[in-house]
This record gives structure tokens, sequence and C-alpha cells, in this order.
């Protein structure tokens, strides 16, 4: 362990446990419950730098810390927590973790399950008396949902040089705020963030776990999956333009109004998914220029979320789309244009870590996804897995999004047993000396 000196050291005659709220994930799932609630929604709303989403960093900051763990933040705003070897050499490091954020009024439990999972997954290496021969790490990514600046995997996707850093800088969220501005206000430089190799190089592997976001483990009676794939999936804006005017004067007859025009797309998007099988396609948000009740807008921007297993298909789902827009801004007088804002193509987890997962859990089932998450990014720089935990109600990005008690707690076992796994190849059981245990 390598813990700076202004951070607590742990106790190693302390009980793991011996705080309810910080030794079980649903304890520590309530301990956050009351963070960016949301009123008006249902739900939560946690946007990159909210005082929500710091808040939330903070208390990672403060359990991962009492747990001994060496806890920094990068340039890209990724938090770390580490577990080291006796060396002190970060190097093929086995990686868990998720985010923090959320869209809009989302669930409690996308983002904050792997998260919480993880650090007690930690807990219960320790109550083994497990001591890594390789480190591992807790990662935070940040903006993984996109509902601040448009790009979901914010984070990751800087890490691995998937994302321009100046696109990033420039990005703007709905308030007009670039990137840059606002990750300068929060303390974080923005001319530093960027592709980083040094810290790609000291990874070795990582394993997500994740709320389900389907219904595939309520059907199968089993609390606990491993993933297999990342439905390719991207998102686009359609900007309408037409003409600007006053809603009491102007008549019927002579309007070039966007607004039609993007309703009658929406329906449409509709409508040619379902033309593709497996295919889906989702307008989730609409923001009409200037935005006033009495006045027919000038400009009307839809975004469009489009997925399928296969990238060629979503690509053809998205020209059909924009063919059939085009047509329709003509006939009400307007034109459209088509933006991509980001775009993941089907991802496959690593079949030999994959594989791995299924041995060291070999009751638990094999799904797929059609959600994006931080591993499909880093799936393209190291091997990737991910475990996913059931959700009875089948539903997510909604306050309606659930997760068990018990399931919370059988993920968190099959985690550390995962990890504890790949980890064990090089470690040793250590001596209760050598077991570092969270402070109280």
């Amino acid at each position: 362990m390598r813990p700076s000196t202004d951070d607590p050291v742990a106790d190693p005659t302390a009980d793991p446990t011996a705080d309810p709220a910080a030794g079980t994930v649903s304890g520590l799932l309530r301990d956050i419950s009351g963070v960016g609630t949301d009123a008006r929604r249902g739900g939560y709303s946690r946007p990159v730098f909210s005082s929500a989403e710091t808040e939330l960093r903070c208390w990672f900051t403060e359990q991962a810390r009492r747990r001994g763990l060496d806890v920094s933040t990068d340039a890209n705003g990724i938090v770390w927590a580490w577990w080291d070897t006796d060396d002190g050499e970060r190097r093929d490091a086995v990686v868990t973790g998720s985010h923090l954020d959320s869209v809009p009024g989302g669930g409690e439990f996308d983002g904050p399950l792997g998260v919480a999972s993880a650090l007690v997954a930690v807990d219960i290496l320790r109550s083994r008396r497990f001591r890594p021969g390789r480190p591992l790490a807790i990662a935070v990514f940040p903006e993984e949902e996109g509902s601040r600046f448009g790009v979901a995997c914010l984070g990751s996707r800087l890490l691995t040089g998937a994302l321009d850093p100046d696109k990033a800088r420039s990005l703007k969220d709905a308030d007009g705020d670039t990137y840059a501005d606002v990750a300068a206000a929060n303390g974080q430089d923005p001319r530093r963030i960027g592709a980083d190799p040094a810290a790609l190089d000291q990874l070795g592997v990582f394993v997500e776990l994740h709320v389900e976001q389907g219904r595939g483990l309520i059907d199968l009676d089993q609390p606990v999956a491993v993933g297999t794939s990342i439905l390719g999936h991207g998102r686009w804006r359609l900007s309408v333009h037409g003409q600007g005017n006053h809603a009491g004067t102007t008549l019927m007859t002579d309007r070039r109004d966007p607004m039609v025009a993007a309703a009658r797309m929406m329906v449409e998007i509709r409508n040619i998914a379902l033309q593709y099988r497996d295919a889906r396609a989702t307008v989730g948000r609409l923001q009409p220029v200037p935005g006033g009740t009495n006045v027919i807008p000038s400009r009307v921007d839809l975004w469009i979320d489009a997925r399928h297993p296969r990238d060629e298909v979503t690509a053809s789902l998205v020209e059909s789309i924009h063919s059939r827009a085009r047509l329709i801004a003509a006939e009400e007088g307007c034109t459209v244009t088509l933006d991509a804002e980001s775009l993941s193509p089907t991802v496959h987890f690593d079949p030999g870590l994959r594989d791995r997962l299924r041995t060291l859990l070999p009751v638990a089932p094999v799904l797929d996804t059609g959600a994006g998450h931080d591993a499909g990014v880093l799936a393209g720089r190291l091997p990737t897995a991910m475990l996913f935990v059931r959700n009875p109600s089948g539903i997510s990005h909604s306050p309606e999004e659930w997760v068990e008690d018990a399931d919370a707690e059988a993920g968190a076992r099959a985690l550390a047993d995962v990890l504890q796994g790949l980890l064990e190849a090089a470690g040793t059981p250590a001596s209760p000396l050598h077991a570092p245990m969270m402070a109280g």
C-alpha cells in the first residue's frame, strides 16, 4: 500500500463489516440516496460537474480512503482508487468500477451499483485475508451518460484517445457553456485532457458490474449474468431549419414551421426502425429555438439514439432516417441537417476473459446488452468484461429501475469471486498482519 501522508491508514485489527452502511451494497446506496434527487422528473439527475455528481465523487473518495486505498484523480477527471501490491508497482492491474453521473431523472442503480459493489468486493477480499499479487484498482469514469455534453463515455473516450481533446473542449451544454470552461471552473485543467498511454499501460483487464437494463435475468431466475457484447449505437442530431415568426399574426398557409416538420420526422423515425429487425431508434430530446409559447421556432433540434447488433444496419437505418427527413423538410418548406455526435461500434468482449468469468461463475447465464458502457470503450485497448445484476422491473434510465438488496449483495460476492480469480494467480493468502482492513 502507498497511502499519502494525509490519508487515514487502514487498521489491521478493524472489522470491515463493523459499519453496516459501509459493509453492504444496499447500505452504501442508501447512504447516497438523497444526493441529486429530482423533484420535477422523479429519480435522480446527476450530470457531470453538478453539485450532486461532485458530492458523490467526494463520497467515493472518502469510502475508498477508509479502506486504505490510494486515491487520485487524473487529467481526464477519472477517479482511481488503488490497492497496491507489496512492491508498489502498478502494472497489469485488475480494474473494476463504473460511473456516478446519471441521465436526467434516472434510476438509483445505473452507475452507482457498480461503484458500491466494487467497494464491497474489496471488503469481501479483505475478510478472506486475501492479498493480491497484482494491483487492484477501482475507477470512477465521468460523463458516462453524456447527459450534459452529449458524448457518452466521455472520460473513457478521452483516456483511450477515442475522442479528440479539441472536440471535447468545445462541447457545449444546454446553457451554452463549453466543457473547457465548466471543467476549469471545477478545478480540472482542460489543457491536459486527452489520451493517456502511461495510465493505460498500468491496466491489465477491466471488469465492470452494472445493473441489468432489460428483463433477461428475471426470466432466467438468476441474480447475476456475464456479458458477451454491446450493441453498436450512436447519437445523431437532426437540425430542422424554418422561418421563425409570430404565432398570432402568421397565417397557417404562410408558415414554414420546423416544429411541424420535426413532429412528422419523429413518427417516421419510429416507423423506419420497425422495418429493421432488432433495431432501436429513439428521439429522447427535442429543443426548439427560441422556445417561446407564442413563437413559431426558427429551428428545432432533435437527437436520435440508434442501435443495432450489426454496424452496417445501424448505418443503413440512419441513412434511411436522413433521407426521409429531407423529404419531410422540403414538404414543409424547411431544410434539415444531420450531424453525428458519437458512434460506438458493436463490441464483443474478450472471449478469453469472458470464458474465465464463466468458469469463476459457473451458474451465471450469458447475456448481451443494448446499452453502452465504459467497458465497451476500453475494449479497444485491453481485455474487458461485464457482470449484470438482475433488475426485476426490466426498466432502466427511469425511476422504476430496481435491484433487490439480496441481488445487490450477490452481485458484490460474484464480483469479489471474479476479482480474486483474476488476482490470485500471482497472489497469496495474506496473514492478518498483512491484510489491511477498512478503518472504522
